[in-house]
């Protein structure tokens, strides 16, 4: 990307550039209209001048103020010419420049036109007029000319003092620019030292004032230095979390493994094998709900593009809860009531269909012996798509219900890791839902509700 400063000089001269070339262009052109129009004015008078003198004199002599007149009207020496009526020659330089062939000189109308003089370009004035000499009265012919390099000199000193003073103002902003621009960039090269003094162990948001222009960035840092605290904090938190639950499993199965090695019989060690195996599953499930947990939490599904039918969605848990799930789900049945169109949300397939596995097996493993049946309930409220789980089991007791979806806490005790409702209620969270545990006369109902897709 190059120097910001020369960036902002290159952005900033330019287009000054630019306007620059047009004012001089147009500085040009007008200066030379208006050259013109005072030479000419100039040829004029003097013509004028000299036809008094002419007159008064007799065509001798021309007055001394006429003389200076013509030796430097408007900065470079006028030549002249008279004749008479009758085309004698009365004062003035010999052979004037002609007018061209298909213009007519008018009586008393100055005709203004270029010509070529001694291999030199000219401007030149010719007028008739009315005068008196020696007794003779008629109409005098009087000729003026000048050279145009006068002209020119006279644009070229007034147009080079303008671009002169239009290239000091281009250096003088491309100064004030290129010394400006690190004064006004000092607030993010403080920022970029804030920045730097961040570390893994201190990702506090950055406080200091900074220019409007970057307080969208510093916003959006914050925002990212947040979520990568918070990402860093659940990681050490799992690795806290998985230390602390798994101790226990883990001792457990290194004590059944050496007390299958130390059996005193095929009997004993047949036994405690199944206890050895049993205990492994216990370890390896919550493991997975562990990782599950883990994975819900920095899972971020709220704008996901997969559109998943949610009825489908549950036939397919429900398959899974019946075929291979880690409890006995023999005494069991599972329902689903759906509505006949389908009802469309957009998320992570894999997630969702974790949460619901959980909610169903919670039912069977904190609802109690005496739960038989799980139903789900399928429909549409308003712009939302609302699931209910509800058994017949032993509930949730209204003061539990808080209890119900924290990290590895119970409302009723007994086996299980206490991870499936806050996997659920984390699920629905990153899909812009939410899990909420209705009131019940029998039972639990947990509620899931997820935004609705219109599919097209």
């Amino acid at each position: 990307m190059g120097s910001l400063r020369t960036r902002l000089i290159i952005i900033i001269l330019t287009p000054l550039l630019l306007i620059a070339v047009v004012a001089a262009v147009m500085e040009f052109r007008g200066t030379t209209e208006r050259a013109g129009e005072i030479f000419d004015r100039g040829l004029l008078s003097a013509a004028l001048a000299i036809s008094r003198d002419v007159a008064l004199s007799g065509g001798d002599a021309l007055s001394p103020a006429t003389r200076r007149l013509i030796s430097g009207t408007s900065g470079g020496e006028l030549f002249y010419h008279v004749y008479a009526p009758d085309g004698v020659f009365v004062t003035g330089y010999a052979t004037p420049p002609r007018p061209p062939s298909d213009v007519l000189l008018a009586e008393a109308e100055p005709l203004f036109f270029d010509a070529i003089y001694q291999g030199r370009d000219v401007r030149v004035l010719r007028f008739r007029d009315a005068a008196t000499l020696d007794g003779f009265t008629g109409l005098f012919t009087i000729s003026v000319w000048q050279d145009m390099s006068v002209r020119a000199s006279f644009v070229t000193s007034v147009v080079s003092r303008t671009i002169a003073v239009l290239a000091l103002l281009l250096a003088s902003v491309a100064l004030v620019v290129w010394f400006g621009v690190r004064l006004g960039l000092r607030p993010l090269l403080e920022l970029e030292d804030a920045i730097a003094s961040r570390t893994p162990s201190d990702l506090t948001p950055i406080r200091r004032p900074v220019p409007t222009e970057a307080q969208g960035i510093v916003g959006t840092l914050n925002a990212l230095l947040d979520r990568v605290a918070r990402r860093i904090s659940s990681k050490d938190e799992f690795i806290s979390n998985a230390a602390h639950q798994l101790r226990n499993p883990i001792a457990g199965v290194l004590a059944l493994a050496e007390a299958v090695e130390s059996a005193p019989s095929a009997e004993a060690s047949k036994a405690r094998s199944a206890e050895l195996v049993a205990a492994a599953r216990e370890a390896t499930h919550l493991t997975n709900q562990l990782l599950s947990f883990e994975r819900a939490k920095g899972s971020d599904t709220a704008h996901a593009n997969a559109v998943l039918d949610l009825a489908a969605l549950c036939e397919s848990v429900i398959a899974r809860f019946q075929g291979g799930s880690s409890v006995a789900t023999d005494h069991v049945t599972v329902t689903l009531e759906a509505p006949p169109a389908p009802l469309y949300v957009a998320g992570d397939d894999l997630m969702l269909q974790e949460a619901l596995l959980n909610l169903l097996t919670n039912a069977v493993v904190h609802g109690g012996p005496d739960v038989s049946r799980i139903r789900l309930a399928l429909r549409a409220d308003d712009n939302m798509v609302r699931l209910q789980v509800t058994d017949d089991g032993i509930g949730i007791a209204p003061e539990d219900r808080t209890l119900a979806v924290g990290r590895f806490s119970q409302a009723n005790a007994g086996p299980g890791t206490g991870l499936g409702l806050p996997i659920a209620a984390r699920v629905m969270e990153n899909h812009g839902g939410r899990l909420t545990i209705s009131a019940r006369d029998r039972g639990a109902c947990i509620v899931l509700e997820l935004p609705l897709t219109v599919v097209a």
